[in-house]
């Protein structure tokens, strides 16, 4: 896979104290409804009215995707991974390739499993 090389933003780009714009309220919303969604024991329990600037609001994000990571078991960011990744759409390994159009037989097998 090619390496995608993406520069850093230049310092006079980050304002912690700048205020906060429409587009990253609408995400700080977006992201306390997934918040409330969390058992109460991994929620932040921070106010979101009263955050105002970029600075708090990353601060926000940070600890809210922190929160989601630790109730679904995961490690969190600064930790290494196991190797390898987990994708649904990942390519089957080489020996278990399907050849051709899914039987009759086979997608009515698919079928039952899903009303299950």
């Amino acid at each position: 896979m090619a390496v995608i090389k993406v520069p850093r933003p230049p310092q006079s780009a980050v304002d912690k104290d700048r205020p906060m714009s429409a587009l990253l309220r609408s995400q700080i919303e977006h992201l306390q409804e997934a918040e409330f969604r969390l058992p109460a024991k991994h929620q932040t329990n921070i106010y979101i009215n009263a955050v105002k600037t970029e600075g708090e609001a990353a601060d926000y994000i940070r600890r809210v995707t922190e929160a989601v990571h630790k109730a679904h078991g995961l490690k969190i960011v600064g930790q290494k991974r196991k190797p390898g990744i987990s994708l649904a759409a990942a390519a089957a390994p080489s020996g278990e390739r399907k050849t051709g159009r899914a039987t009759k037989k086979g997608r009515l097998k698919a079928a039952k499993k899903v009303k299950r």
